[in-house]
């Protein structure tokens, strides 16, 4: 369902369980060994479903559309259902079915047998997601567990209740709905939860996850093989060692990174709905070329050519339906943004390398993330571990939560008080602008919610004054106010001129001062922090709780003439490029653009590029001075920028024709424009210039 194409060890995976799938219909082991095949097809195929979910939970429930993925599986299960209509009619399974079996087919065992995964993926989804709504994630844990213990009861563990007649007499009223306890809402949640759970992450070492993979996996095992042997079984799909195998083995294929250009979660999906009917086709092939002891009686010779004929079948479908489908726009269709995410992770490491023990890195993601994209970047940081995020306002945090990220999400500015329970729905924590702001939240609220108090140390934006020690304790003991931080912002850590540098030292001063007077008060303030990029870059000795990483963290400086101590190897993250639409040869002396500000001094080729300062680009550019690259050759861009269109002089740049790429920010070929670069053009600052690139420009992740 979900395309996670940086996700390169998922995305292989998902044809690996879509062929272990076929293999548990198909018993390819049962000519050899009963026992082996049991342990191939019952014990280590067992994985695949769970994975599925597990993808589920980590795509959809940790960032995509529910809504939208709902819609995509109802579509998906009604084609499905069709499809077998005629097997199921042919068979004469309709006739008999009543209406409570119409109800069990329909939403618990997806009318053929296999394609109860469908049902189970949109009532586990429903299911999952409402719990997260609703009880927030370590109850909805709570709720999947013991779905699950209840599940497994019905199943791998059947034979330890079916001498028990209350229980044997209540399983068999949901067997009765149901027909088995491996569907949506037993077996589902607890898979989906995990997937949300390491999207957020939870992970340990590599090493701990491979033999914690071993081990489960030897653990189950030996469970299964007992469990058979005690004849306990009613049927095989969830063992107690299951989730904890998924959660490994999850957690090491999310390890392998890096783009997969093929559709492998659309042929997975395809060979797990086509291959019950490859195996009817399979069968009549092998009666007309009398082929039956190689193609069937032979299980290896049969789960072969299942497995082949599905594939087949799978990649000729993908192969018309890439011809007749409708087209996508593609992103690179006129111009993008290309965010390196190896770039923005490695930064944020190297960001938080570069602190003092104890202190951990906030990333601030206001403004769309520096106008990288904020909830791809908050879930990419959350997947390397990093839990603790700033925004500039309520709906910047908002956005975030529904997204599915976790941890720690401040608001760095103004809330409305009357916005208290929204704060508290989705877990934020509001900057206390000051002490009469922290009263009247106080006053508006019902229940606590979660502040960090801002300090004026001697910058004057927000925050109580340093030295009204009184209205700052007060603060902290107010009732439906949960004071669990204070921070101040240094007004000039960018500058490493002497002045500048004894007034930032002279903040931090206050601030510590002031944060030891409270704890002599018997007041504590919790977790401190007062360095945004500058300051961690400047003053990295200064110990806080966090370090507020901003331009920095996407590799860039605010300003090129900005003085930092250190620069510790951090890599810009994002480029602007454009696809040239038109070149045109004009001879010298020709004004063109916006009155006719730009007059050419000689022949000239004139390339126009699909994008202008709707998108970000300022119309100070060409006065600056602004160059783009093309063929790895400087060009500068000439007359009025206009809304949705700019011109280039491409009369040096070689063979230049429409499609041909340009770029405005970045590496291309040999040169770069840096974004400090491209800013000092325009007149203004790194800041200004990524947070205004526009929404229409996609963000291409790499």
């Amino acid at each position: 369902m979900s395309r996670g194409r940086n996700y390169k060890g998922i995305e292989i995976f998902r044809v690996a369980a879509a062929f272990l799938v076929v293999a548990i219909h198909t018993s390819p082991l049962a000519s050899y060994s009963s026992t082996a095949d049991f342990i191939f097809t019952r014990v280590i195929a067992r994985v695949a479903v769970p994975f599925f979910f597990m993808a589920t939970g980590f795509f959809v429930l940790g960032g995509e559309s529910a809504r939208k993925s709902l819609k995509k599986l109802l579509c998906i299960y009604a084609a499905s259902a069709a499809l077998y209509l005629p097997v199921n009619v042919y068979a004469g399974h309709l006739q008999s079915w009543g209406l409570l079996d119409l109800i069990q087919q329909i939403f618990f065992e997806g009318t053929f047998y296999h394609l109860w995964y469908l049902p189970a993926a949109i009532l586990g989804l429903l299911l999952t997601g409402s719990l997260l709504r609703r009880l927030g994630e370590r109850r909805t844990a709570a709720a999947a567990i013991a779905l699950y213990a209840l599940g497994l009861l019905g199943d791998s563990y059947w034979g330890l209740i079916e001498g028990v007649p209350v229980l044997n007499g209540a399983y068999n009223a949901v067997f009765a709905l149901m027909g088995y306890t491996r569907n949506g809402l037993f077996f589902a949640p607890v898979f989906m939860w995990l997937g949300y759970r390491l999207r957020g992450g939870g992970r340990c070492a590599a090493g701990y996850e491979a033999a914690g993979l071993a081990a489960g996996f030897a653990l189950m095992l030996a469970e299964a093989l007992f469990a058979r042997s005690q004849g306990w079984q009613r049927h095989d799909s969830m063992y107690v060692l299951l989730p904890f195998v998924m959660y490994f083995l999850f957690a090491l294929l999310m390890r392998a990174r890096g783009r997969v250009s093929l559709p492998l979660g659309d042929f997975s999906l395809l060979v797990y709905i086509l291959h019950p009917a490859a195996i009817i086709a399979v069968r009549g092939a092998a009666r007309v070329l009398g082929l039956w002891g190689a193609l069937v009686e032979n299980s290896l010779g049969h789960y072969a050519a299942v497995c082949l004929a599905s594939s087949v079948a799978s990649a000729a479908l993908l192969w018309l339906w890439e011809r007749i489908r409708p087209r996508r726009v593609s992103p690179t269709a006129r111009a993008w943004l290309e965010i390196d995410t190896a770039a923005l992770l490695d930064n944020a490491r190297r960001l938080q390398g570069f602190m003092p023990d104890g202190s951990r890195m906030m990333a601030v993601l206001k403004c769309d993330a520096y106008g990288h994209g904020a909830v791809r970047s908050a879930l990419e940081l959350n997947s390397a571990g990093f839990d603790a995020f700033a925004v500039a306002c309520l709906a910047e945090g908002v956005e975030l939560r529904r997204a599915g990220v976790k941890g720690l999400i401040l608001i760095l500015g103004y809330t409305p008080v009357d916005q208290w329970r929204v704060l508290r729905r989705y877990s934020l924590t509001q900057c206390a602008v000051d002490a009469a702001y922290a009263r009247a939240l106080s006053v508006a609220a019902k229940a606590a919610v979660d502040v960090h108090v801002k300090v004026d140390t001697g910058m004057h934006r927000l925050g109580e004054d340093w030295r009204h020690t009184e209205e700052i304790a007060a603060c902290f003991s107010l009732p439906h106010v949960r004071a669990t931080g204070m921070f101040t912002h240094l007004a000039v850590s960018d500058s490493m001129d002497a002045k500048d540098v004894d007034f930032s030292r002279e903040q931090l001063r206050r601030f510590f001062a002031l944060a030891e007077e409270l704890r002599a008060r018997g007041v504590e303030p919790g977790a401190l922090h007062a360095q945004a990029s500058y300051g961690i870059l400047n003053y990295p000795d200064a110990r806080f709780a966090y370090g507020r990483a901003g331009v920095a963290l996407y590799g860039v400086k605010s300003d090129s003439a900005d003085a930092v101590s250190a620069w510790p190897e951090l890599r810009p993250v994002l480029s602007l490029r454009v696809r040239i639409g038109l070149v045109r040869e004009l001879p010298a002396g020709e004004g063109l653009g916006y009155g006719l500000e730009f007059t050419t001094s000689r022949e000239s080729r004139i390339a126009v590029l699909p994008i202008g300062y709707g998108d970000g680009v300022f119309r100070c550019a060409m006065p600056g001075g602004a160059w783009a690259i093309v063929n790895g050759r400087r060009c500068p861009i000439v007359g009025r920028i206009c809304m949705d269109q700019l011109f280039l002089d491409v009369t040096d740049a070689g063979e230049v024709k429409p499609g041909d790429v340009a770029t405005l920010i970045g590496r291309g070929g040999g040169e770069t424009v840096s974004c400090e670069e491209f800013a000092a053009r325009c007149g203004t600052i790194t800041n200004e210039v990524l947070s205004r690139l526009g929404k229409r420009l996609p963000r291409l992740w790499m």
